[in-house]
């Protein structure tokens, strides 16, 4: 097979976990004869320092034109202590979504047992957790009209749904039920909110369509404490994107840390692969950026996009093979991790490499 992925770094961590997953790619090509090029843009920060804009043309119509897109992270501190800034990373990132019609955001969150110990939560509640998001990525408050008064006290975010975009990641999310365990949460806030209630609304609709699929309902307050309190009782859960963004961000303590954490972004064009974790400015340039994120979304790239489940079970069984050795970047290790077993960004990447070769 011969594709061609675009590398966006990013900003921050992004540009050395990025690295590892290039590399990784590499070695699958050779491990199973394909052909993978490359090619690289600026997106975030650093595309606002070199062009003023956070999103340059040529960003966009090489992410038009690949086959997939590998991206690092967006964000820099001196946007977070300036929210008055006109021009911010993060809108590149938005955009990027937008015109590529990624409406869909798959996080899976499963535990390797490995790292049992490496969350805050009890293991005995922790072990057999297995839970695909899907949070609709191209709606809500990001995407809705934005006001602030002419005296600036004031300010007001929209928070719009259209029915066609509720169906169409409803239908991702009924049809990965039906090849899991057949169970799907709908999270919303339709007692009090107007677009949830239309949320909801057409998720019982569709539900009708999926009578092999149990679908359950629940207010995203209760979701969210449910998620700490019991996440096995979750398999698949689909909701909207405010929602989804702290959701996913919270259960990133059942796998262990955010450095652990693979997404796809999906729709009508190219696939979209990247960590969920931030662009990290407190560690960027040190070396201990966890890449096992960046990697795990190359095998979700590999599954998704090229339909190369084997090639993605091989990245898989690497990282579970390497946890199982003992090794460890600074977030997963614990008081009783070796120190010798501890890896930075570099050495973590070359033992996948190693282990794949």
């Amino acid at each position: 097979m011969k594709k061609n992925i675009l590398v966006i770094p990013g900003d921050g961590i992004g540009q050395e976990v990025t690295t590892w997953g290039k590399k990784v790619l590499e070695a699958i090509g050779t491990k199973f004869g394909h052909d993978f090029t490359f090619d690289e843009a600026l997106m975030g920060h650093v595309a606002i320092e070199a062009t003023g804009n956070p999103l340059p043309d040529e960003t966009l119509e090489k992410a038009r034109k690949t086959d997939a897109i590998l991206f690092g992270a967006i964000g820099h501190i001196k946007y977070d202590n300036d929210p008055s800034a006109k021009v911010r990373p993060e809108q590149g990132l938005l955009k990027i979504r937008k015109e590529l019609g990624l409406y869909a955001n798959l996080r899976p969150i499963k535990l390797f047992d490995e790292l049992l110990g490496a969350s805050s939560i009890k293991p005995e509640i922790l072990k057999g957790a297995d839970i695909l998001f899907f949070r609709e990525l191209t709606g809500d408050v990001y995407f809705g009209e934005k006001k602030r008064s002419e005296d600036r006290n004031t300010a007001s975010d929209l928070m719009v749904y259209s029915r066609y975009e509720v169906e169409r990641i409803a239908k991702m999310a009924f049809e990965a039920a039906q090849v899991r365990s057949k169970r799907l949460c709908s999270v919303d806030k339709a007692n009090v909110l107007e677009s949830s209630r239309l949320w909801r609304e057409v998720v019982q609709e569709m539900a009708l369509q999926y009578p092999d699929v149990t679908t359950e309902h629940m207010f995203i307050d209760n979701a969210a404490m449910q998620l700490i309190k019991d996440p096995k009782r979750f398999d698949v859960v689909l909701t909207a994107n405010l929602f989804g963004d702290i959701l996913t961000d919270e259960a990133s303590q059942i796998a262990g840390s955010m450095g652990m954490l693979a997404s796809a972004s999906v729709g009508d064009s190219v696939g979209f692969y990247e960590p969920i974790h931030g662009s990290g400015h407190d560690i960027a340039g040190k070396g201990i950026a966890n890449p096992l994120a960046s990697i795990l979304s190359v095998a979700l790239m590999l599954e998704i996009s090229f339909k190369l489940t084997k090639e993605a079970e091989a990245i898989i069984a690497a990282v579970d093979q390497a946890l199982k050795q003992g090794f460890r970047t600074g977030d997963i290790a614990d008081a009783t991790t070796p120190k010798d077993k501890i890896l930075g960004t570099q050495a973590m990447g070359e033992k996948i490499v190693a282990l794949l070769s």
